[in-house]
């Protein structure tokens, strides 16, 4: 598995999820259909802090050698993330009547973020060439 490729994607993913959140909290309550008042508004902007640090620090982590004992906490945090997310999400997936169109997309991406993490949990990466 090309883990480049999958951090970036996450990266990105968490990163427009979290400006999203950080700077529209009110926007994304109205597309989920959600009630708009103060509380919920910040805790919205929380959760897109939490985006965007957790998408930062994939991004800063693209390049490193990922899988195996390398960068373990990286991988099971964000594996927890995507695999805890992806259930949620399939718990409600069958039983929606608001927010379809943004919230089965969800699924399905979280579905193979947590494949993908969960692959990279469980190989070892391939020998570096170290002709320096």
């Amino acid at each position: 598995m090309n883990t480049k490729i999958l951090l970036t994607t996450s990266a990105i993913l968490l990163g427009i999820i979290g400006i999203g959140l950080s700077f529209l909290p009110a926007e994304v309550l109205t597309i989920l259909h959600l009630k708009t008042n103060q509380t919920s508004a910040l805790i919205m902007q929380l959760l897109g802090a939490l985006y965007l640090g957790f998408g930062m620090m994939n991004w800063m982590a693209k390049s490193s050698i990922i899988g195996g004992i390398y960068n373990k906490p990286l991988v099971t945090g964000n594996l927890i993330h995507f695999a805890v997310g992806a259930i949620t999400l399939l718990k409600v997936a069958f039983d929606l009547k608001d927010s379809k169109e943004v919230l089965i997309p969800l699924t399905i991406i979280y579905t193979l973020f947590a494949l993908g993490y969960t692959i990279v949990f469980t190989k070892t990466p391939k020998a570096v060439n170290s002709n320096a």
